[in-house]
């Protein structure tokens, strides 16, 4: 891996190859006087061993020479470690900073096919991956290169047939290097990689839903899929490690200072006694000689960290990749909020029709109930909305304008929505809430609050509206959902669109919630996905999904009176004995409840 590798395709790290560029130059000049105090040795050395009596201010000239190629080492390689980790750290930074911009703006379907503990991993572990790469393969690639360069340079001079000699354990070690990248030791590498990002998964869901798993009692079913994920992990690091280990056990023995003094000292004695070296010329070997291979060995540990690094920029690049849906170059302004859906289709995957062509009207000031059963397309329908995917065909026009003529920022000033898998931020009740308006009074928020019902659950909270999730306090289910209700309401959006936002909740919130709705729902344009009864009873107009088309439409009694599908699916989903007089009035027979909702009857003021 060179160094322009991570800096292709768009990771970011150009604007830091100048700051690379001076860890090198710095590295470079560290480890060249790092040569100055082994130099000094040799020189002592020859001097001392010389006949007749040293020449002593020689002498201090090159303890001096060598105390400041010391000196000088240690300045400029911890000059170039400290530029290095400052850079590491900036780098490090902005990647993570636009992975969340990437992760921020990439479609919802790209998400929804990748696990949260794979996108954790990229954002937090591959990320810290590249840390080496930055702040510590510069020297550890100056020290293998530009140190047994100069040292060759001068063994070279001095005699270059033991230089030769001298180069046999490094040589030895660099043959064994091919072993380590063999299509084996790669794919079990993948493997490696693999089986961590899966121990993630398991971690992350496990721990997600722990109050779902032991309310159900499957905590032991669950922590046999995290044991299995770990035994996987260890099956796969055991059959790394028994590949990687006999040729690193062979480079270890080359590298090691017994060899290389074993050939260094074979060779020189072989040398001596045959006349053509003299004695004092073997000591610049034994000392430099260890000097050339301590960076060969350190370089071993450099490219497993590049080859990480490699792989983590890999994953990085793939996120990075993403493409969020396109922005109009020209955005159109919707006028009104009337909604056509035309000829719309769409799928997940090519070939596999979720939605078959959908015509579909929805009128301001009217709410619109999707009903049918698990699979027919209602949340990829109301998903298309708020524009989380565009349709493959046909299209989905907003008060005369094409969703995808329409600019992110006015869609989501208009389309507001609420889904059942809430997620809040760990951040205040009050930032909560004021998500999408973030400027809002206090007032404003405890309002919102006040209408879907959760006002008084706050005020018990720790500090109140000011009292930080996650943090100092936790909302059950139910009471998420009402926040993220609150926060649907502050926003005042014309269409809102809501997947069963009442899922959670208990009857009698559900019921306040959904009379609150109604009261509120004014010149909206409201879609909800119906999963109760109670909801349809509530609809201006109900859309049968079957296999991703309209089976049928139309209101509540009409679509019961018809006794077609839709009465069939109603009487398949109510309850047992049920009796329209008795019953809960949340559950009211709609050919009854119809009466009790006329148009001006539900149109109340806006929220602002």
């Amino acid at each position: 891996m060179t160094a322009a590798g991570p800096a292709e395709d768009g990771t970011g790290l150009r604007p830091f190859l100048p700051g690379l560029a001076a860890v090198v130059i710095l590295q470079v000049i560290g480890a060249v006087a790092g040569l100055a105090p082994l130099l000094a040795v040799v020189e002592l050395g020859r001097t001392l061993l010389a006949s007749g009596p040293p020449d002593h201010d020689h002498v201090r000239l090159v303890v001096a020479a060598g105390a400041l190629g010391l000196l000088l080492r240690l300045l400029f390689t911890s000059a170039s470690s400290g530029l290095g980790h400052l850079i590491d750290g900036r780098v490090q930074l902005s990647l993570r900073r636009r992975l969340a911009a990437r992760l921020g703006r990439a479609p919802i379907g790209w998400l929804s096919r990748r696990r949260t503990g794979e996108l954790a991993k990229v954002v937090g572990e591959d990320v810290s991956a590249v840390h080496p790469f930055i702040a510590h393969t510069p020297g550890d690639l100056v020290s293998a290169f530009v140190v047994p360069l100069v040292s060759l340079i001068y063994l070279f001079a001095v005699d270059w047939r033991l230089t030769l000699i001298t180069l046999i354990p490094v040589l030895l070690a660099v043959a064994f290097v091919p072993l380590m990248m063999t299509p084996a030791r790669l794919r079990e590498q993948k493997e490696f990689d693999a089986g961590t990002g899966r121990i993630a998964d398991s971690v992350v869901e496990f721990v997600q839903g722990i109050a779902v798993v032991k309310a159900f009692g499957g905590s032991d079913r669950a922590l046999h899929r995290f044991h299995t994920a770990t035994d996987d992990f260890a099956d796969s690091f055991l059959r790394m490690v028994r590949g990687l280990a006999p040729v690193a056990a062979a480079m270890q023995v080359a590298l090691s200072p017994p060899f290389v003094l074993l050939a260094v000292l074979t060779g020189g004695t072989l040398l001596i006694t045959g006349g053509s070296l003299p004695a004092a010329d073997l000591l610049p070997f034994l000392l430099l000689g260890l000097g050339l291979t301590a960076p060969v060995a350190a370089l071993g540990h450099g490219f497993d960290d590049a080859q990480a690094a490699r792989r983590a920029v890999g994953r990085i690049r793939d996120v990075l990749a993403a493409r969020p849906l396109p922005e109009p170059a020209h955005p159109a302004a919707p006028h009104g909020h009337r909604i056509e859906l035309r000829g719309v289709r769409f799928g997940y995957d090519p070939g596999h029709e979720v939605l078959r062509g959908i015509d579909l009207t929805l009128e301001p000031g009217t709410v619109t109930a999707l009903v049918g059963p698990s699979g027919s397309g209602k949340s990829t329908l109301v998903r298309l909305l708020p524009r989380f995917f565009d349709p493959d065909a046909g299209s989905i026009v907003l008060g005369g304008a094409d969703l995808r003529e329409i600019g992110s920022r006015e869609l989501y000033r208009t389309v507001s929505f609420v889904f059942q898998d809430v997620r809040l931020l760990r951040a205040s009740v009050a930032d909560n809430i004021a998500l999408a308006v973030p400027h809002a009074e206090r007032d404003e928020v405890a309002r919102a609050a006040r209408l879907a019902g959760v006002h008084d659950r706050i005020l018990e909270l720790p500090h109140g509206y000011d009292t930080v999730l996650g943090d100092e306090a936790g909302l059950s289910g139910g009471e998420a959902q009402r926040i993220s209700i609150a926060r649907a309401l502050l926003a005042d959006a014309p269409v809102l669109v809501l997947d069963e936002a009442t899922a959670f909740a208990d009857p009698h919130t559900e019921r306040a919630v959904r009379r609150t709705l109604a009261d509120l729902k004014g010149d909206r344009t409201v879609l909800v996905i119906a999963h109760r009864l109670e909801t349809i009873t509530d609809a201006d107009t109900v859309v049968l999904l079957e296999n991703g088309t309209v089976a049928e439409r139309g209101a509540p009694a009409e679509l019961l009176a018809r006794d077609g599908k839709f009465a069939a699916f109603w009487r398949s989903h109510r309850p047992e004995n049920h009796d329209p007089e008795t019953h809960d009035p949340g559950t009211r027979d709609p050919r009854t409840h119809a009466h009790e909702n006329h148009d001006g009857a539900l149109r109340g003021d806006r929220l602002r």
